[in-house]
């Protein structure tokens, strides 16, 4: 890679670390309300089993990039607390599967909601055109740090975001 390549990307990697920053800080409040309840690696586990639906202790290791022993223990807790239950697999009886409970489901929800209202405020102070830069620019990034965006249109969002802006200021 050549300097003058390096260069532009400077300030691409330094505007991602500023947005990294306050995502992180906006995660650290969303969990503020749960935080005697659960860690944050904790509630990592959490979501991975909302979004991903029940799970070997193995699979959840390796998705999180933790040793099989941490993610035991770290199961162990999540048991005690009442926020997963293990179960013998349905296909291989050697296995236990960690699924996610009411009560685990419940905190993922009430995290995500906190967050999702304060993300809202941050978006509710930006000017429509940065709403779509930032929805197109979010979406190029994920794509080249290859998540699958396969069910995103970037174009379509945009345009969504241009109709719910005019349907909310229909003056502007």
């Amino acid at each position: 890679m050549s300097g003058a390549a390096d260069s532009a990307a400077e300030p691409v990697v330094d505007a991602l670390l500023r947005a990294s920053r306050a995502l992180v800080a906006i995660t650290a409040r969303s969990l503020s309300s749960v935080n005697e309840e659960v860690t944050l690696p904790q509630f990592r586990t959490l979501v991975v089993l909302s979004t991903r639906g029940p799970q070997t202790v193995s699979a959840l290791a390796d998705h999180l990039a933790v040793h099989a022993s941490t993610m035991t223990r770290m199961c162990n807790r999540l048991v005690t607390r009442g926020f997963v239950v293990r179960a013998p697999s349905a296909v291989d009886r050697r296995e236990v599967v960690i699924t996610l409970s009411t009560s685990g489901t419940a905190v993922v929800e009430d995290v995500t909601q906190a967050r999702r209202r304060e993300l809202d405020s941050v978006v509710r102070r930006m000017t429509d055109d940065d709403r779509i830069s930032v929805v197109l620019a979010l979406t190029r990034f994920a794509q080249a740090a290859g998540e699958d965006t396969s069910t995103v249109d970037p174009d379509l969002l945009a345009t969504r975001v241009r109709s719910l802006a005019h349907t909310q200021n229909p003056e502007a």
